[in-house]
């Protein structure tokens, strides 16, 4: 069995509240994303997706007139040499970050889906097999907002849903960002495990300060607290807070993890799935982790097809600590496949079909598609 075929789909969801956090130039206004369709000569058909919250234009791009020449006869079985061959095609140019690793990232989803339908197997039995039945996840929806009450009867609603840890944007305004940590805890009591995520909007000294402020308050970790280009502050802020210390959603490849976990500067690791070079990468990552006594924590902020493969990952590697389930309007997520997410007391159960398990709805596709 061969490709035939390779297509790129940038799709575009409008939303109606834009979501905002620190260091976001522009409110999100609408849900992106690159998906990736790989037919076989059988008629055997995969999916992938790249986490393109800006435009999924540019990675549409690379995939049709870069990657594609590449991939078209190719054995959809050997995900490996593939994403090798891709790679090197970029790297040896200097391009191992950004849209190119996008591109290949939905282009290795892609082809891990078809793999499992080829082999009639779930894609987590194809990675080793599930080494946990269900996956522990943690809501993002909290976002930065200047109503702290409104943050709280969001988290209780949530809570009232049957989520058991949630994860609290800040990062904006360091006294704000204390007094929403305190009102959530005294809120939601000390069963619920609570999270802070800045979004690399803090400098290293405020970042040290705010941690210091929130101890008090049980956070699990510290996500982001300073921008992921001051790897030196980071790992200065590892060293001084109590709590974990998480980062990795902004990396692209096992090579920016390794020198993260040389250097000290996380103690949880959060790949996307759909950006850091797809499930075959992301693998490597999970176990570079386990290697460094470090957690897996995917980042899964996209679409349908992100979350599933992230979810297979999930259920297969030996590092993984908790997952998360975003729970800001997103139709690329929640619209685009046919049926919902299997969401019961704090997990998702992870589909046994072939494959990432996601039917496609036609009709939302077709409506969702960028002209």
């Amino acid at each position: 069995m061969k490709i035939a075929s390779v297509e790129a789909i940038p799709l575009e969801a409008p939303i109606a509240k834009p979501v905002g956090r620190a260091r976001q130039v522009y409110p999100i206004k609408a849900r992106r994303c690159l998906l990736v369709k790989i037919t076989t000569d059988e008629g055997l058909v995969g999916y992938g997706e790249g986490l393109t919250p800006v435009s999924p234009l540019p990675p549409a791009a690379i995939v049709q007139n870069i990657l594609k020449p590449f991939l078209m006869g190719a054995d959809p079985l050997d995900t490996e040499k593939v994403w090798e061959a891709l790679y090197s095609i970029n790297s040896s140019r200097g391009y191992t970050k950004g849209y190119q690793m996008i591109a290949i990232s939905a282009v290795d989803i892609a082809l891990w889906d078809l793999k499992g339908k080829m082999l009639g197997q779930p894609v987590y039995n194809l990675l080793g097999g599930a080494f946990q039945d269900e996956i522990p996840v943690y809501l993002t929806g909290l976002m930065i907002d200047d109503d702290i009450d409104y943050i709280v009867t969001q988290a209780e609603e949530f809570h009232a849903k049957g989520f058991r840890a949630m994860k609290l944007k800040v990062g904006a305004n360091e006294k704000r960002d204390v007094a929403t940590v305190k009102a959530l805890r005294e809120s939601l009591g000390p069963d619920i495990k609570l999270m802070i995520d800045a979004n690399g909007g803090y400098d290293v000294k405020t970042a040290i300060r705010v941690a210091q402020k929130v101890e008090p308050y049980d956070i699990f970790w510290f996500e982001e607290p300073v921008t992921p280009e001051d790897v030196a502050g980071l790992a200065e802020v590892r060293r001084q807070i109590p709590m974990y210390l998480a980062a990795g959603e902004c990396e692209y490849t096992q090579y920016a993890f390794r020198d993260l976990l040389l250097r000290q500067a996380l103690d949880i690791c959060q790949p996307d799935v759909s950006r850091a070079g797809g499930i075959t990468e992301v693998r490597r990552i999970a176990m570079l982790a386990r290697a460094f006594n470090a957690y897996y924590a995917p980042h899964a902020w996209g679409g349908a097809f992100c979350v599933a493969a992230t979810l297979h990952l999930a259920k297969a590697m030996p590092a993984f600590l908790i997952c998360e389930l975003d729970q800001t309007p997103n139709p690329l997520r929640d619209e685009l496949p046919v049926g919902p997410l299997d969401f019961r007391e704090g997990c998702l159960h992870v589909s046994s079909k072939p494959g990432l398990g996601v039917e496609i709805n036609e009709e939302t596709l077709c409506r969702f598609r960028m002209a």
